[in-house]
């Protein structure tokens, strides 16, 4: 399949066309508008520094779905100790900066770029971008941050620097979103530690068919709340324990 180079007209090719990598595009920009259209249809950028950017939409596509979230025995023990605090959109900018942080120590690359960081601040004072935090006595220690569009969420990425503060983070955000009846969690590419929180990969055909039903949805724009003591209480009296 070819790849397209995106001109400065803010429009893509059908996602239909990527290649079987996944690969769609190259070139354009990281404006709010434009990541706001690849998002509607089910595209993403992803790259490294001194690459042009790359929009991808894979094929297949993982998701989860909130009523199947499966949290194992340990760490539903470790919410109920209340050993975390958990806030939502209260440190953007630190949770963002923290990814990167974290992939450059452990790849020692990341696709987290200047741009990228300055496009997802934008999109988050826009209020579409949104960031979970995990607290320990006061102390930042993990979190996640994604682009909410409908009733869809898009995970982009997540940090810790303590054993399952991100699991926390994640854990609460599903339960929350669960509540404002969100339809799914796009985890763009798969992981193993996606799959154990109960994440399937389905095609990209049925994903935008799910995408295009859950943008009916008005977006929940602007800045997100949690009452963690509430979403703890649904999380303990839960079912969907995995081993």
């Amino acid at each position: 399949m070819p790849v397209f180079y995106l001109t400065e007209e803010t429009i893509f090719p059908p996602p239909e066309y990527a290649d079987e990598d996944g690969l769609l595009a190259v070139g354009g920009d990281l404006s709010v508008e434009r990541l706001l259209t690849a998002y509607r249809m089910g595209i993403f950028p992803w790259y490294s520094e001194g690459s042009p950017v790359l929009w991808w939409s894979p094929d297949p596509r993982p998701i989860l779905i909130p009523n199947e979230l499966r949290v194992s025995r340990s760490l539903r023990q470790t919410i109920k100790k209340g050993i975390f605090q958990v806030s939502m959109d209260k440190a953007f900018e630190e949770v963002i900066l923290a990814c990167r942080d974290v992939h450059l120590r452990k790849d020692g690359d990341t696709w987290l770029t200047k741009d990228m960081i300055r496009a997802y601040i934008r999109l988050h004072h826009e209020g579409y971008a949104h960031s979970v935090e995990t607290w320990k006595d006061g102390e930042l220690v993990g979190g996640l941050y994604g682009v909410s569009l409908g009733a869809a969420f898009f995970g982009e990425s997540m940090f810790r620097r303590i054993n399952d503060a991100s699991k926390v983070a994640f854990v609460a955000l599903v339960f929350q979103l669960k509540r404002w009846n969100f339809h799914f969690i796009d985890c763009q590419v798969r992981t193993e530690h996606m799959i154990r929180f109960g994440a399937k990969e389905i095609p990209r055909e049925e994903f935008l068919r799910m995408l295009e039903e859950a943008l009916k949805v008005p977006t929940r724009r602007g800045r997100w709340r949690v009452d963690y003591t509430d979403v703890r209480k649904l999380i303990n009296s839960s079912s969907g324990t995995s081993p």
